[in-house]
């Protein structure tokens, strides 16, 4: 497939693409987009988190916990990146895991009752 309308425009325009394709849930083609955004702008939490979505939503669980690994070793306490790590360890069958990731997002969202 052709990559260049993935990747044409300035960062604000395929953000603006990504986000569009996700919301009508063509997770895949946002995540061709975001993929490029991402190397182009590797500080900003926002583009990996909707990339990490992408691949969750489009079943490419080893990508999705890749990008969220990224997120929470810069930020450790952004909770929906953990929320999201864990849940992306559940499917793929690894509770052990996902159990402390969860733990951890409840307890920076204030939900101390679950712990």
């Amino acid at each position: 497939m052709d990559m260049t309308y993935y990747d044409q425009g300035t960062p604000a325009e395929r953000w603006e693409r990504a986000r569009m394709f996700f919301d009508a849930k063509d997770y895949a083609a946002a995540a061709r987009v975001l993929d490029g955004l991402v190397a182009q702008v590797p500080e900003q939490t926002g583009p990996r988190l909707l990339l990490a979505r992408s691949y969750y939503h489009s079943a490419q669980l080893r990508r999705a916990e890749a990008e969220l690994r990224v997120v929470v070793e810069r930020d450790p306490v952004e909770h929906y990146a953990r929320l999201m790590l864990g849940r992306t360890l559940e499917r793929q069958g690894r509770q052990e895991e996902a159990d402390a990731q969860l733990r951890i997002a409840s307890a920076l969202a204030g939900d101390f009752a679950e712990l």
